[in-house]
């Protein structure tokens, strides 16, 4: 049977690198009920928003440095927590989480948030579903930064990295997340870095979310999201706004689809595409500063 968790606040207490003040949206679902989404919301209330999205098996801790900078520099900065990880609620069962329902509450998370001309960085999952969002409302977006994410359609091969990964996540006894992050940058974390990656998780009850996610990638074209996915890049190969990739130069999983988005998005025409080196698959975590500045000069340029 279903329960919704929620990770004790005590978890988050003491974090490295992140003391932002916790928000909360309700949203609902039609078998669920009620969950809390969190969100960081930082920088100045009326400045040109950016939605830093992370992905598997993050939360926005993962855009903790990123937030700082971008923040001070004069932007505002809201980073959530998909259902299931970090300070959001966490549905006990695998079975609670799919594709579809990733992008309808993060959705609903979008139109409560009522924002006007909106940039959006994602990585990872962050793309399978801030994307939808983008060819769902290209009217309230005003630009896109993509670094090491896709938009799978269940065409084509999938890469054997990626197929290790997701075997890897189904089988494990322990759903490790902060080894998990360790073993995908190119840096070595901290002690506490680690912790904070494992904090929002108390034992392996928390983790269905983490544990299901990979399997939920679209692999074959009758997939759930698959044809979502088909739709939406009808609207982006149409879009004609600022499109700029900043994938990372050691990322096995995504290396070579930023060029997919450079042929198939208008606004990808122009920009001052950048493979950033030094980093792996968590670019955030290895390269923060300079995915700062590139986020800053691109909302300069809007």
């Amino acid at each position: 049977m279903s329960t919704v968790l929620r990770t004790p606040d005590d978890r988050f207490e003491n974090l490295s690198g992140y003391d932002f003040k916790p928000r909360y949206l309700n949203i609902s679902d039609p078998d669920l009920g009620s969950l809390r989404i969190h969100y960081v919301d930082e920088g100045p209330a009326d400045a040109l928003p950016v939605i830093m999205l992370h992905g598997e098996p993050s939360w926005s801790y993962l855009y903790r440095g990123m937030i700082k900078r971008v923040s001070a520099a004069g932007l505002r900065v809201l980073a959530p927590d998909l259902i299931g990880f970090g300070r959001s609620d966490k549905p006990s069962e695998t079975s609670d989480y799919s594709y579809t329902k990733h992008v309808d509450w993060m959705r609903q998370w979008l139109s409560a948030m009522d924002l006007d001309r909106a940039v959006l960085f994602c990585q990872d999952w962050g793309g399978l579903i801030g994307l939808r969002l983008v060819a769902e409302n290209p009217d309230l977006f005003a630009g896109v930064l993509a670094g090491n994410t896709f938009l799978p359609t269940g065409k084509g091969k999938v890469s054997d990295a990626f197929l290790a990964w997701q075997n890897f996540s189904q089988t494990t006894p322990e759903f490790k997340v902060g080894r998990i992050i360790q073993g995908a940058t190119v840096t070595d974390l901290s002690d506490d870095v680690v912790a904070g990656y494992d904090a929002p998780y108390p034992n392996e009850s928390y983790k269905a979310g983490a544990r299901i996610f990979p399997a939920l990638v679209p692999t074959s074209e009758d997939m759930d999201g698959a044809p979502d996915n088909r739709k939406a890049w009808k609207v982006l190969s149409k879009w004609d706004k600022p499109f700029l990739t900043c994938f990372s130069d050691s990322d096995p999983v995504t290396g070579g689809l930023d060029k997919t988005f450079q042929k198939m998005i208008p606004g990808c025409k122009g920009q001052p595409h950048r493979t950033v080196k030094g980093g792996g698959h968590f670019l955030q975590e290895d390269c923060p500063q300079e995915l700062s500045e590139i986020i800053v000069d691109f909302c300069a340029r809007l």
